[in-house]
């Protein structure tokens, strides 16, 4: 291979510089390697703010540790040191105006049996669960639904409303009737392909499987993920080019030729990796590869926001280290996060306590402030106003008077929609993706960070197989 070769990177989040530090390790310092990002910063939803004097994530705080990719990177990197995991403290769900015990054991919120979810559920869905191993299934093989669907007509939607959406929308930012059940929760569907004959018995089954595994689940970084970009900007010895939006790809004799807003000319490359959402990169190849920009573009996105609040050293929480919101729920926000009691990093007497509100899904942006002036504002009361309601249901002192930071993160279009049928798609769009073109981030292979990590890992092996 020339040791000329040029490569871009479209895309400077996670996805992007995973991809960057992976080609520089094949390819070596010789290799030409651009990073073009249209905001002002790298990172993508990643995104390290200082609040109350200190630094947190206001973007995704943590990863799955079980899951080798995030944590294979970071010992890669030399950044092994610095993984913490959470402390013992759980999460809670509000419903019908107060506190309740996360059901457990459960599978992302479906829970073993009706005794796992007494007193959150309507009476009439823990019978619906008790009788449901006696009643024949519906599913068919190689089919998808939507989880809400499926656990609605097995346990009742008091279940999906309670448990299965709380559970699910922090992840996805979207309700369970809009995620597929392939796409969340692949091992489910595979069990019920191969004929396990209730619900009950697959989530017992899955259970059961995963019972074995030690350790903590997930992680976090000492600093925030800005350690881990920075780490991976310094590895992959990119040339950056921020705030400096690609509008499209043309394919030339040797690769691409990309246009990029304000150059005056077209730069030619070797080969590309757009690490962009998937609706962006259908725009990009709209004109040179409409077949394949179709399907990306019809992927439905998700909005939300993080509201950041930093209080006074010594307030008193709930003990938990969070709260999750039960869809129709009277609070506003979705969720609560009490960073300073999930991680002991982010704890200490003379520091100020950390939370974080989440709001916003698929379905139910939050405004912006063109169609709602003042909207940022609005967030701060509404996320104080419920947190104070939390403390009051836990019998602890409100806590709105003590707030020394607040900072309000906004992630439009933050993540794709995983809609039944999406990975089936996504995956017929990778096998038909051009020589010399490759894709990663969230919209191929799961949302989360690892799985970007890992996506981005294969994107960079297909590009270089391209070249060779």
């Amino acid at each position: 291979m020339s040791p000329r070769v040029r490569i871009a990177i479209v895309g400077g989040g996670i996805s992007g510089l995973t991809a960057a530090y992976r080609l520089r390790r094949a390819l070596g310092s010789d290799a030409h390697i651009d990073l073009f990002e249209s905001s002002g910063r790298l990172g993508g939803v990643l995104h390290t703010a200082t609040v109350g004097d200190r630094a947190v994530d206001v973007g995704a705080e943590a990863f799955i540790v079980r899951r080798p990719e995030a944590l294979e990177l970071v010992t890669e990197l030399g950044l092994a040191d610095r993984i913490v995991s959470p402390t013992p403290r759980r999460p809670a769900v509000w419903a019908g105006e107060r506190l309740h015990p996360l059901p457990s054991p459960a599978l992302m919120g479906i829970p073993a049996g009706p005794t796992v979810v007494e007193g959150l559920v309507d009476p009439a869905d823990l019978v619906r669960m008790a009788e449901e191993p006696g009643r024949p299934m519906s599913w068919q093989a190689g089919t998808d639904m939507a989880v809400g669907e499926l656990v609605a007509e097995r346990f009742g939607p008091s279940v999906v409303a309670r448990s299965v959406d709380p559970m699910l929308g922090g992840v996805y930012s979207s309700l369970a009737g809009d995620i597929g059940v392939r796409e969340a929760m692949p091992a489910l569907a595979r069990s019920l392909d191969v004929g396990t004959p209730s619900l009950t018995a697959a989530v017992d089954a899955l259970i059961a499987a995963g019972a074995g595994a030690t350790g903590p689940v997930f992680g976090a970084l000492v600093g925030g993920y800005e350690v881990l970009l920075d780490a991976l900007r310094t590895a992959a010895g990119v040339d950056l080019e921020i705030a400096s939006p690609v509008t499209d790809l043309t394919p030339s004799a040797g690769g691409w030729m990309l246009g990029v807003d304000g150059a005056g000319d077209r730069p030619s490359y070797d080969g590309v990796i757009l690490a962009v959402p998937a609706w962006r990169a259908g725009d990009l190849l709209e004109r040179s590869v409409p077949d394949l920009s179709a399907p990306l573009r019809e992927v439905r996105r998700a909005s939300s926001v993080v509201v950041s609040i930093a209080l006074a050293p010594g307030t008193v929480l709930p003990e938990h280290s969070g709260v999750l919101v039960g869809t129709g729920e009277s609070l506003r926000a979705k969720a609560f996060t009490f960073s300073s009691q999930k991680w002991a990093h982010l704890s200490g007497g003379d520091l100020p306590v950390s939370v974080r509100a989440s709001f916003g899904r698929f379905g139910a942006p939050v405004p912006d402030e063109i169609t709602e002036p003042g909207v940022d504002a609005r967030l701060r009361r509404d996320a104080l106003e419920d947190l104070d309601e939390v403390c009051r249901a836990a019998g602890v002192p409100p806590v709105s008077s003590r707030v020394v930071d607040v900072y309000v993160q906004r992630w439009d279009e933050g993540l794709p929609v995983y809609a039944p049928g999406h990975l089936a798609a996504m995956t017929q769009v990778l096998a038909a993706r051009p020589p010399r073109l490759a894709l990663a981030g969230s919209s191929y292979a799961g949302v989360g960070v690892p799985a970007c990590i890992g996506r981005a890992g294969r994107a960079a092996a297909e590009l270089l197989d391209d070249l060779t």
